[in-house]
Order: C-alpha cells, then sequence, then structure tokens
C-alpha cells in the first residue's frame, strides 16, 4: 500500500508542473521564452499592454503600407486639393479616378479578412455587399446629381468589364501560365450565373423596347412604372439566388479537381492578417474615404469630358468600371495563374451577376426612394452591347473549359465596345 501511494503521489507531482506549463504556453504563446524567465503577473501585464499598442501600428502597415498599390493612395487627397486650389475638372477626374483605385483594391482586402472570422455564409453576404461597393457609392452620388445616365452607364461599363475583360486576361494569363494543359472549371455555377445575367437582360430590355417601339399604355409612365417592378423581382431572384449557392448547394461549388490538395493549400496559406474589429474598422473607415472620393470624381465628369474632349459615355462605361473592378482584376488573374478557375469564374462573372441582379434594382429603388425617375430602359445601343456580351460569354463557358485563346477572344471584344463607346453620342443629354 506504501508503493502505491508513493507512486500516486511521484504522478500527481509530475501532473501539476506539465498541466501548468501548458497554461503559460497558451497565455504568452508569443514570447515563449520570457513566459518561462520572467513568470510574474507584472510582466504578462507588461507584454499584453505592448501588444495592444502594436496592433494597430501593425494593421496600419498591413493595410496603408504593406501592399504595393498603396503607392496610389496619396492621390487622392492631391485631386482633393486641387479641386479647391485650382478647379481643374480633368486633373481632379484624373486624380480622382486613380486615387480610388487603391481603395477599392484595400475594401475587398477588409471584406476578405473580416470574413475569416464571419464563416462562409456570411462572408458571401459580405463579399455580395462590399464587393462592389466603389460601384454603388459612385452610383447613389450621382443619382444625388440627378446624373442618371452616368449611373446607367457606370453600372453596365461594370458588368462589360467585368465579363470581358477580366474574366479575359485571367483566361489569357491562366492559359499562358499552364499552356501544357487545359484549364477546368465546374460548369453548374457558371451555368447558374449565365442564366442569372440572361435575366438581367430580360428586365433591362422590357422597358427599352416599351419606349422605342411606342406600345406604352401610359407614356412615360408605364416604363417606369415596369422598371421599378422588375427591380424588386430581380432582388427577389437574387436573394434566392444567394440562398441557393450558401445552404442548398454549397456542396456542388466546391472544386472538383484536386479538391483535397487545393483544401491543404489553402489552410496553410489563408490565416487572417487582421483583427475583427480591426477588419471592421478599416472597412468603415475605408467606405467612408470612397464616398468622399466618389463625391469630387462624379462632380467632375462632365468638366472632365469637356477638357479632355472625350464623351461622357465613354467616361462612364470604360474608365469608371476599370478603377471599381481594380480588387477583382487583380484576384481573378492571381487566382486563374494558380489554377483556381472556380474562384475565378467566381469573382469576374459573380460580380457582373451582383452588378446586374442586385445593384441596378437597389439604384433604381434608391431613386424610388429620393424621388429620382431611375429606370431600366439603357437605350438602345447599351442593351443591345449587354445582350450580345452576355451571350458571348455564355457560349465561351458553356464547355467547362479555359485556354489563352479564349481570354484573347474576350479582350479583343472589350476593344471593340471600348471602341464604339468612344464614338457613341448619347441620344439623352438631358439627364446630364
Amino acid at each position: 500500500m506504501a508503493a502505491i501511494e508513493e507512486k500516486t503521489d511521484l504522478e500527481s507531482d509530475e501532473e501539476i508542473p506539465f498541466s501548468s506549463s501548458l497554461g503559460k504556453r497558451k497565455v504568452h504563446s508569443l514570447d515563449f521564452e520570457m513566459a518561462h524567465m520572467h513568470p510574474h503577473p507584472d510582466a504578462s501585464k507588461s507584454q499584453i499592454l505592448n501588444l495592444m499598442w502594436k496592433s494597430p501600428l501593425r494593421s496600419i502597415y498591413i493595410v496603408l503600407i504593406k501592399a504595393k498599390i498603396n503607392i496610389l493612395l496619396p492621390f487622392g487627397p492631391l485631386a482633393i486639393l486641387l479641386h479647391y486650389v485650382t478647379g481643374k475638372h480633368g486633373w481632379v477626374f484624373f486624380l480622382s479616378l486613380v486615387g480610388i483605385a487603391p481603395l477599392a483594391e484595400r475594401l475587398g482586402y477588409a471584406t476578405e479578412q473580416l470574413a475569416f472570422y464571419t464563416g462562409p455564409t456570411v462572408g458571401g453576404l459580405l463579399n455580395a455587399t462590399f464587393g462592389n461597393a466603389t460601384e454603388m457609392i459612385i452610383s447613389i452620388y450621382a443619382l444625388k446629381n440627378g446624373m442618371i445616365r452616368v449611373v446607367q452607364q457606370s453600372l453596365l461599363g461594370s458588368i462589360l468589364s467585368n465579363m470581358l475583360l477580366v474574366l479575359g486576361c485571367a483566361f489569357f494569363c491562366g492559359g499562358i501560365v499552364h499552356y501544357d494543359k487545359v484549364q477546368v472549371f465546374n460548369k453548374a455555377a457558371a451555368i447558374v450565373n449565365s442564366g442569372l445575367l440572361l435575366m438581367a437582360v430580360m428586365g433591362i430590355m422590357f422597358p427599352a423596347v416599351l419606349h422605342f417601339t411606342h406600345s406604352e399604355v401610359h407614356f412615360g409612365k408605364s416604363e417606369l412604372a415596369l422598371s421599378r417592378f422588375s427591380s424588386c423581382i430581380m432582388l427577389v431572384a437574387y436573394s434566392s439566388y444567394l440562398f441557393f449557392q450558401l445552404k442548398s448547394q454549397h456542396n456542388s461549388y466546391s472544386p472538383v479537381d484536386g479538391e483535397e490538395e487545393n483544401h491543404e493549400n489553402s489552410e496553410e496559406e489563408e490565416a487572417p492578417e487582421l483583427t475583427l474589429w480591426e477588419a471592421i474598422g478599416w472597412l468603415a473607415i475605408l467606405t467612408v474615404w470612397v464616398s468622399i472620393l466618389s463625391g469630387y470624381l462624379v462632380n467632375a465628369i462632365q468638366g472632365a469630358s469637356d477638357s479632355m474632349n472625350m464623351p461622357v459615355a465613354f467616361i462612364s462605361v470604360i474608365l469608371l468600371p476599370i478603377v471599381g473592378n481594380a480588387a477583382e482584376h487583380a484576384s481573378a488573374i492571381m487566382f486563374a495563374m494558380k489554377d483556381k478557375l472556380d474562384i475565378t469564374i467566381g469573382v469576374a462573372i459573380g460580380s457582373s451577376t451582383q452588378i446586374s441582379m442586385f445593384v441596378i434594382p437597389f439604384c433604381v429603388v434608391v431613386g424610388w426612394i429620393m424621388g429620382i425617375q431611375m429606370d431600366l430602359n439603357f437605350q438602345l445601343f447599351e442593351t443591345a452591347t449587354l445582350f450580345i456580351t452576355v451571350l458571348v460569354v455564355a457560349f465561351m463557358l458553356q464547355e467547362g473549359t479555359s485556354n489563352y485563346f479564349k481570354g484573347l477572344m474576350l479582350i479583343l471584344c472589350y476593344l471593340i465596345v471600348a471602341a464604339s463607346f468612344f464614338v457613341h453620342v448619347d441620344p439623352s443629354n438631358d439627364d446630364n
């Protein structure tokens, strides 16, 4: 019995320091050696305070300094300064355009960091809301100024830019890097997105057809009423699509080839660089800063068009969306070069679906609340351009494969669209 008691005493004596050392490792994991050398409560408090002071400086470095695109951040304050000092709309527009590009990219980064803590379902909703925050903010400012055509053309340009330029560059770069094989993506998500895009084309086309065929019951009023009703239906359809994608068919949107390897690599590579409250704080700060710059950008559009002898349609459809889609453009190309085409399709085509089925109807509803007659009549030329673009991209995606030739074709199609809007004269200049 004495031997048994001595054995149990030895075991208990061995277990106590082992468990306490584990506790110390958890508390002082960032400074392992100091925790064992100075295990006093005063030392631990000072280390925690040092970490709290270092955390804001670290987040400022990560968000505002670390990324190479942040070299363009000073152009925003410079645009505001020139607005009040010189009043030259061309320079104000150009510098505001350049200054918004890094903000759009950092806004997407903050959203991705926040998605680490919210989970995939809420993260998908956040990406749907803040992924096109730049376009939404610019559109709301333009609506306040009564620039309905700028809103319509900038949102149309975002759809065209994502489907042709962003997806084309991603396919082209991915095909060049992986020239020795055929890149494959999941056709299920691409087909669903193509169907939603065709539904958006239908919602945009009918008000334009009513207008140009003069077949309205009440001229002007029926077109506006149909636009508002169709916008509500499109918002319901987009909400159903989110539920379908994130809940009902969550497993069908996972990568097919090399799923386990990609999952392991993503777990090793992806780790949050910001805390939860840091991500929320930066999301708020960047959104406010984009809102301020968007106001100066919208106010300088007409003056920039006159000074640079450039059509407002070209500025709205081509220049504004390229800046707004800077984050999507970079991430889509990066994922395509890593042979993760499912994510590329989700970024490029998914962003076009968000704009056509969420942002455009949302702007119609916001204009309805503000008493502004924002409708879905995008005029005949713009509607035809959107319809043909959706058909071309749908045919490109139907095989579920990608190569550099498909990417080159999409880029060339975008150049044709850009040239068309450069020589296009907007028939309705009253709203501008």
